[in-house]
């Protein structure tokens, strides 16, 4: 880190709590840049996942299976 970083750092550090909980939102918040073409895509997709389900032509799997997967 530069000497800048350092600084922003232990102020940051240096904060309350719940200033810090604040600031982490702040930041996170800065690098969501929504592109309107990929949330279509992801709207049309979701769609249609429903719609596959809606008509009986895709079929669930139950929470207990997906997660058996990971252990």
């Amino acid at each position: 880190m530069t000497h800048i970083d350092k600084t922003i750092v232990g102020d940051a550090l240096s904060l309350p709590v719940t200033q810090r909980v604040e600031l982490v939102e702040l930041l996170l918040s800065s690098l969501d840049n929504p592109d309107k073409k990929i949330d279509k895509l992801w709207a049309a997709e979701a769609e249609s996942r429903i719609d596959g389900y809606e008509e009986g032509k895709i079929k669930t799997v139950s929470l207990e299976r997906v997660l058996s997967k990971y252990k």
